[in-house]
């Protein structure tokens, strides 16, 4: 195997690693979706749901397939400095879930009368998941030079989390009467997404 050849292999491990984390977030959310609906929970936004999914799924599909039919390039003083605020999102994302608990959910998922969570990045942000989506949906692409797949993520993602999937975490507050504060309802990150988020009175 040459350089190259091994530097493709390490990227597609990170990217099975990714998906695998992804599942176990799933798995997480669907764990806390019961906790929730046990206690009154309400879910809204589910229309979009399915579309986050497959973004997500989309931008490790799309970083794999640029890598290997474009033959893009490792090119160290792109790719360490990616990778680095790749994993640094990740730890960013555990946080997150840690510190929403149960309340932590890929769905927009209100339980009436929860107070918002303002402790963890809530302090300093209302939708600190997202954040870190949209800086994980560059920089993992990045890591190995896959420039479009990072575009066409980075617009695709605003247009869903702008147009459909904050404002749909607002009203779900508002109808709780769960404005006040900072904290969050979201959960996706994703899939996040899939992780892409947090989702629920947070």
């Amino acid at each position: 195997m040459d350089g190259y050849a091994i530097a493709v292999a390490a990227y597609v491990a990170l990217l099975l690693v990714t998906a695998g984390e992804r599942v176990a977030e799933l798995i997480v959310s669907t764990r806390n979706a019961r906790w929730a609906f046990e206690r009154g929970g309400v879910e809204t936004g589910r229309g979009h749901f399915g579309w986050m999914v497959a973004l997500h799924v989309g931008l490790l599909a799309g970083c794999l397939a640029e890598v290997l039919v474009a033959h893009r390039p490792f090119l160290p003083a792109l790719g360490w400095p990616m990778l680095a605020i790749a994993l640094l999102c990740q730890g960013a994302r555990y946080w997150i879930i840690t510190t929403l608990g149960p309340q932590w959910n890929t769905r927009v998922i209100v339980v009436p009368g929860l107070p918002l969570v303002q402790r963890g990045p809530y302090r300093w942000l209302r939708h600190p998941n997202y954040v870190i989506v949209v800086m994980e949906g560059v920089a993992l692409p990045l890591v190995f030079t896959a420039w479009i797949t990072a575009l066409i993520f980075t617009v695709l993602n605003a247009v869903l989390l702008l147009g459909f999937r904050i404002p749909a975490e607002d009203r779900a507050l508002r109808a709780a009467g769960a404005t006040s504060g900072g904290g969050d309802v979201d959960g996706v990150d994703g899939v996040d997404d899939v992780t892409t988020g947090d989702v629920t009175n947070s």
